[in-house]
Order: structure tokens, then C-alpha cells, then sequence
């Protein structure tokens, strides 16, 4: 007799939770989006706890499931919309008991929370306590020992959504470049009327236990002072202030006064350091008229900067690979970013960390608080000081060190040119070295007569170079020409103007220079002396390095203009819009603002285009519009590098779609062509050029006194400043190991190994062409 076959149940779908916490920050809306959907993909089903703890506490229709369409466009929107509480209940024992319950009753057993330290804090004491807190709930007879056999284990993973940036271990939280971004463009706005009117201004900035705020705009801004809780001003701060301010407007000119404070601003008894206070010594003591702004919650709101955008959108997919793969004996997790790299590091330890700054502080114990500061927030603090007050005889180097340091620029214009050139001359000038800026590159350098300099080389002052603290573009001009071109000319030219070194900022055309020079010192002994490379291009397409000034402010205007272009959508037909990147043959710009904007797809040339790939994405967007029933008016984006083929261009692809879509929905082609190089850089972009330039200005003082042979024998006296991974690393030219012999592929001008592609499939997994599971072919979520 066959007995029957009993059928194998299906294992249960992981369910996982998602719940923001805290005061809000631009980009957890971001994070919640790339966490939803990476559980969909990864075959779990996805649950959004509303209002934070709190909600998780009620339970109750705050704890709902969400599915791929309840997130569309949430890139691209402030706040958090899934809300945020500050949950006493859940401080409480009681309250947590509530909340276990709530998670088994709806079979969740991870979470992902986004937060500060105190509500990463909480969760991780929520995940210590989960089965005690589950056995008394047996035990109180509110669940059976069959309702909490699955759920044994609760997996708990941070990210830190923080406008203050306050958590130890990582360079940046989600929000932080957001906040930075509005109190920027206050300041700017302000220069104006200061400038105008010579006038002072005191802007208060958010920053109760960490300055990272105030000290990354003083940087941005120029500001001429600064107070930060973690480095409170000497006993005398008021006639230190009053002595640079004063220098600054009488003896070198400046007609606008800047102080940034703190909010948590204190003195070395912990006295709070007022707006007030400041402004009234500036009225008091200098006669200054003065005004004080105070930007509040402001620098919280809008939507978030495309830093914040992709790196909420990596985290997010972050934690949900680190929930899918941590053990019982897992500690805690919380997601975080050293340099360019995604990180796991050890909750508690860095929330540790975090709390032992806050401790160190409130002991008057500052430079332990320094040390326990992550060594960048030093480092930047100590580059600040070099350009805001460039006058220390301390600092002051002996005559034979001294050096008479050249500038160029080369290639196309970049955000943070002007801000790396005037970190360089303030260096120079702090120092006692010569900075001299060739204009218009290589061509005006040679543009002489007979051996007579004609202008094109000069030396810069202070008050020229403080004004480009916030421009665009170059204003020392930049050209593509290359020194191969007249090597003899620009050969004799180093040797007339006395060249002791050669800071070149620009993209893969300053890279080939320096190359090219460094491989004339054969012939040429003017050429052997340090010359180093600052990448600064909007391609990020310069070997050794994963990040180049420039970059980050072309990311924000393309992310601009297609949140502005999607937004058309909304009051007209449905639309699919295909927008034309920049880049070269690098699709870095495509592929982050991919990431930035939700793309439906993003066309680079390292993939090609080809008409199999086409057919599959209109057959994708056919079958999201038909789902579609006119629900959703929003329109979605397609991006594609201008080299990405030489058939496919963005206005036959637009034409493709809308052939194919018979009528069904239309679709555009849009080319921002010179738009994305930007007009004033981002903050990012500003900071890094100041920390880059004074790295690179460091890293040529080593070769101070030097002979030109010892020069010659060192492979980094020709380099480049990078960012590899998690550090900042400088990386010979020449040599077997060499970036020409190794890293570069001369013929595509672009690194061999671009760290960026494989981001190309969170793209297509988030917008929903990556079918889930890992299956093959392209699935049917909505994008966007």
C-alpha cells in the first residue's frame, strides 16, 4: 500500500524590521527605502515600526508591513516619513516587554534601527535582554513557549542618523553633510550683506557635545573664529579674537567678519560661550556692527545632499546583508564609513567612545576629548587654524627650508580648485614659503618673451586667495595643454621663475602632466623636484585615488536637476526621463547619481549599450506602468554617460521608449551638459580640498634642503594624494609598482580597477531590474 507523501512546507519568510529613532536627519527616509527593498530582495518580507520606539511599544497598526511601491520617491524627501518618538515606555522594562510581544505576535525577530547613540543604545539592551524579557512573558502567561521557539534570537543593526555627526568609528552619519550644506548656504548668503556693509556676523550652529558642524562650515565659510565644546579658547579668547579680527579687516583688508559658534560652546570652567556674548565683545570692543544669526532647526529640514542620499542607500543595503549573516554570538553591529568604505564595526564599542568624549569633556579634561575624537576631526581642526590666522612665528619654518612652491591648474574646471589653491597659500604664507600661481596651465607659464615673465606667473596674497573660500570654477584658469607640448619651454620656465616644487589640482589631464614631467627629468633638471597630483575632476576618473574635488558638488546639481525634471511628471503625463551624465569613459557620476536619484537604469561605458539590454528595459517599464493604473504620476529617470555608446545616444533611447510605449506613457531626453561641473562646490567638496592641499603642501616640505638627485631617487617626490579604501594614502607615479605601469588604462583615461562598478547592482537591485532572490532577468518592481 503507497502511503501518502505529506508535503514539505515552505520555510518561513524572515521578517525584518525597520524603524528610525531620535531627532530626524535628511537621508533616513533614504535608508529606510534601501532597507525595504533589499529585504524584498533578499526574499524577507519588510516591516516598518512608525514613530520609533514608541511605536514599537503600542504595536497596533504602527507596526505595519511595507511593500516595494510604499517607498517610491522617499530618496528625495526630508525628515523621516515613518516617524520618530522619544519612547519613555520604552526605557522602562515593562515597555520592552510590550514590545517583544508586539515583535513575536507579528513573527519579527531583526531590527534595523537608525539613530543616535542613545537610541542605539537601547538596542542594543533590547537585543541583551530578549530572552529573559521573552521568558517572562511566558512566564505571564501573555505568550506560550510555541509562540517564542522561533524567535530565540533577535538581531539588532544600527545606522547613525545625526546631523551632528557624534558617533566614534565613522567619518560621517546620515544627515551630517545635509546640515552642513544648509548652514553653508546661510553663510554664503550672508557674505553679501557683510561685504556690503563691512559688517560682523556671529551664526550659531546645532553642536551640543560635538563641533563637527561648526568646525566643517568655519572651514567652508572662511569664518575668521570658531567655538567648539571640545577645544574651549584660552583664558585671554576675547583679545585673541578681537587681535585676529582686527587684523583681518585693518592690515589685510577684509571687509566681512565671520565667527561660527556652537550651540554647546563653553569655556574652560564650562561657562557657556553665548552668540550674544560674542557679538556684543565685537560691537563693545571693536565698534563692529554686528548681527547674530541663529540657524536653528533649519539645518535640519530639506531633502538630503547626494552624500547622504547614496550613503544611506549603501548602509541601508548594509544592514540588511549583516542581519542575513550575523550569528547568535554576533555582537551588535551599527554600519558606518571610514574614507570611502562601508563598514561593520561593533555597536557598543563605538557608542563607548562616543560617551567617553561627552565624559572627558564635562571633566575639563579637552585633549583626552581631542584624542578620543576620531583623528580626522584633529586634523581638520589643526588645517583650519593653518588657513583662518596664517600668521605664527611658531610655525614659521628657517630660510633654508623655506620654498617657492608653484600652482597649477589642469583639464576642465572642478569644485574645490579655488578651495585647494587658497589651503595652499595659507599653508605657504603660515610657513614662510613663496606660493606662486601659474595662470591659464602650462600655456600661460610659457607665454613669455625672450626670458621676460609677462604676468602669467605670481605670487598670491592672503586677501586674494581668503575670497575663493566659497567660488566655483578656477580663478587662476585651468587649460587641457599638457607640458610635452613645449617641454623645453616649460623646462626653461622652471628654471626662471626658481621652482622649488609643483602643486598641480585637476583631473586625468593634471595626472598625465605630472607624469609626463616626471619622465622629462632625464633631460631636464629643473624637473626634479617634488610634483604632486590633487585630483579634482567631476569624471573621478584619476588613478589612485576614489574620490576627486569636484565630484561630490557635480553629484548635488545632478541630483538637483533630476529631482526638478521628475517633478514635471507629477502635473503632466506619465514620463520616463533619459538624462545625459557627464564623465568621459568613467560612469562613476552616472552610477552614484544612479544611486542618489533612484534610477530605473543607468547606461556607463564600461557595460555598453546593446539592443538586448534596450528590449528588456522597455518591457520593464511597459509592465511597471500597466501595474501602474496611473497610481503613481511621478516620473522615472534613466541615466546615461555620454560615452556609453556611440549608437545608442540619449535621444534615440528616448525615442526607443516612446515607440515602444504606444501611447501607453511618453518619454524625454535631457542633456545638462556643463550644469553638472556646478556653480559654488559643496561642502564636501570644500573641506576635502582644504585637508588634501595642506597634506600635499606637507608632503613637499619633506623635500625642503634637499639635492635634486636625492629628489630624483624617491619615487613619491612624483605622486598623487588619494583616497584608497579607508585611508589617505600618496601613490608613486613612476617605478615598477607605479600608478602609470599599473593602475592606469591610458587609452579609456580611467583607473584599471574602478571601485565603484559593482554598485551598479545595488542600483539595479533597488530599482528592481535585478530580479530577486538572485534570480535571472529582470523582475517587475517598481523603480524609483
Amino acid at each position: 500500500m503507497e502511503t501518502a507523501k505529506i508535503p514539505v512546507q515552505p520555510p518561513k519568510r524572515r521578517r525584518i524590521g525597520v524603524l528610525t529613532s531620535g531627532g530626524d536627519a535628511p537621508g533616513m527616509n533614504g535608508a529606510v527605502r534601501a532597507v525595504v527593498r533589499m529585504t524584498i530582495h533578499c526574499d524577507c518580507e519588510a516591516y516598518a515600526i512608525f514613530e520609533g520606539y514608541e511605536g514599537l511599544v503600542n504595536g497596533g497598526n504602527m507596526i505595519r508591513q511595507v511593500h516595494w511601491e510604499d517607498v517610491r520617491g522617499w530618496l528625495s524627501r526630508g525628515g523621516t516619513l515613518i516617524g520618530s518618538a522619544r519612547s519613555m515606555a520604552f526605557r522602562e522594562r515593562a515597555g520592552r516587554m510590550r514590545a517583544a510581544k508586539n515583535m513575536v505576535l507579528r513573527g519579527i525577530d531583526a531590527l534595523v534601527v537608525c539613530g543616535g547613540d542613545g537610541s542605539l543604545t537601547g538596542a542594543d539592551v533590547f537585543r541583551e535582554e530578549w530572552p529573559s524579557l521573552l521568558a517572562d512573558l511566558v512566564g505571564a502567561g501573555e505568550l506560550t513557549q510555541e509562540q517564542i521557539d522561533p524567535y530565540k534570537v533577535l538581531n539588532i543593526v544600527g545606522l547613525v542618523g545625526s546631523i551632528d555627526n557624534d558617533m566614534s568609528g565613522t567619518d560621517a552619519t546620515i544627515g551630517c553633510y545635509s546640515s552642513l550644506t544648509r548652514i553653508c548656504d546661510a553663510v554664503d548668503d550672508v557674505f553679501d550683506t557683510a561685504f556690503s556693509h563691512q559688517r560682523g556676523f556671529v551664526i550659531e550652529v546645532m553642536g551640543r557635545h560635538c563641533g563637527w558642524l561648526a568646525l566643517m562650515s568655519a572651514i567652508s565659510t572662511g569664518a575668521d573664529w570658531l567655538f567648539i565644546p571640545e577645544i574651549p579658547p584660552r583664558d585671554d579668547w576675547e583679545d585673541d579674537m578681537c587681535s585676529i579680527i582686527t587684523k583681518n579687516r585693518k592690515e589685510r583688508g577684509k571687509r566681512r567678519t565671520i565667527v561660527i559658534v556652537a550651540e554647546g560652546a563653553q569655556d574652560r570652567q564650562l561657562n557657556k560661550i553665548s552668540s550674544a556674548t560674542v557679538k556684543d565683545i565685537l560691537t563693545q570692543r571693536l565698534g563692529l556692527d554686528t548681527r547674530v544669526t541663529v540657524l536653528g532647526h533649519t539645518q535640519r529640514g530639506g531633502a538630503a545632499c547626494a552624500y547622504d542620499r547614496w550613503l544611506s542607500t549603501l548602509q541601508g543595503v548594509e544592514a540588511v546583508r549583516a542581519v542575513l549573516e550575523m550569528s547568535p554570538e554576533s555582537p551588535s553591529p551599527v554600519i558606518t564609513i571610514r574614507e570611502n568604505k562601508i563598514m561593520r564595526t561593533p555597536l557598543m564599542e563605538a557608542v563607548q567612545a562616543t560617551k567617553n568624549v561627552t565624559a572627558k569633556i564635562h571633566a575639563k579634561d579637552f585633549a583626552a576629548a581631542m584624542t578620543l575624537r576620531d583623528p580626522e576631526f584633529k586634523e581638520y581642526h589643526q588645517a583650519y587654524l593653518h588657513t583662518a590666522t596664517p600668521e605664527h612665528p611658531k610655525l614659521m619654518l628657517p630660510e633654508a627650508k623655506r620654498m617657492r612652491i608653484a600652482i597649477i591648474h589642469v583639464g576642465a574646471p572642478a569644485g574645490g580648485m579655488n578651495q585647494a589653491t587658497r589651503a595652499a597659500v595659507a599653508y605657504c604664507l603660515t610657513r614662510g614659503h613663496t606660493p606662486l600661481a601659474i595662470h591659464n596651465g602650462f600655456p600661460g607659464l610659457c607665454r613669455h618673451h625672450a626670458d621676460k615673465p609677462v604676468g602669467s606667473v605670481r605670487e598670491v596674497k592672503w586677501l586674494e586667495s581668503d575670497s575663493w573660500v566659497n567660488e566655483g570654477g578656477s580663478d587662476i584658469g585651468t587649460n587641457r595643454s599638457l607640458p610635452a607640448e613645449d617641454m623645453e619651454s616649460t623646462a626653461k620656465c622652471f628654471e626662471l621663475y626658481k621652482f622649488d616644487a609643483l602643486f598641480v589640482v585637476g583631473g586625468f589631464e593634471a595626472f598625465t602632466a605630472v607624469s609626463q614631467l616626471r619622465q622629462a627629468r632625464e633631460k631636464y633638471d629643473a624637473f626634479k623636484i617634488p610634483l604632486i597630483a590633487l585630483p579634482a575632476t567631476i569624471s573621478n576618473n584619476v588613478p589612485g585615488t576614489e574620490y576627486s574635488l569636484g565630484s561630490d558638488t557635480c553629484l548635488n546639481t545632478l541630483i538637483d536637476f533630476c529631482d526638478a525634471i521628475r517633478q514635471s511628471a507629477s502635473s503632466s503625463r506619465r514620463r520616463v526621463f533619459v538624462i545625459e551624465t557627464q564623465g568621459g569613459k568613467s560612469g562613476y557620476i552616472a552610477t552614484m547619481a544612479g544611486l542618489s536619484v533612484g534610477a530605473v537604469a543607468v547606461y556607463i561605458p564600461e557595460e555598453g549599450i546593446n539592443i538586448k539590454m534596450l528590449s528588456r528595459d522597455i518591457d520593464f517599464l511597459r509592465d511597471n506602468f500597466v501595474r501602474d493604473k496611473g497610481a503613481n504620476r511621478a516620473g522615472k529617470i534613466i541615466l546615461r554617460n555620454e560615452c556609453a555608446s556611440g549608437t545608442y545616444t540619449t535621444q534615440v533611447i528616448a525615442d526607443m521608449i516612446k515607440e515602444e510605449a504606444k501611447g501607453r506613457f511618453e518619454s524625454r531626453a535631457a542633456v545638462p551638459g556643463h550644469f553638472q561641473q556646478g556653480g559654488k562646490p559643496s561642502p564636501m567638496d570644500r573641506v576635502r580640498a582644504l585637508r588634501m592641499s595642506i597634506k600635499c603642501m606637507q608632503h613637499i616640505e619633506t623635500y625642503a634642503g634637499k639635492s635634486v638627485d636625492e629628489v630624483n631617487a624617491d619615487p613619491l617626490s612624483a605622486a598623487v594624494i588619494g583616497v584608497q579604501g579607508s585611508q589617505v594614502l600618496f601613490s608613486p607615479m613612476g617605478g615598477e609598482s607605479g600608478l602609470e605601469a599599473t593602475e592606469t588604462d591610458w587609452s579609456r583615461r580611467r583607473p584599471k580597477s574602478e571601485f565603484w562598478l559593482n554598485l551598479q547592482e545595488v542600483v539595479n537591485v533597488l530599482s528592481g531590474r535585478s530580479a530577486p532572490g538572485g534570480q535571472e532577468g529582470w523582475s517587475c518592481y517598481e523603480s524609483t
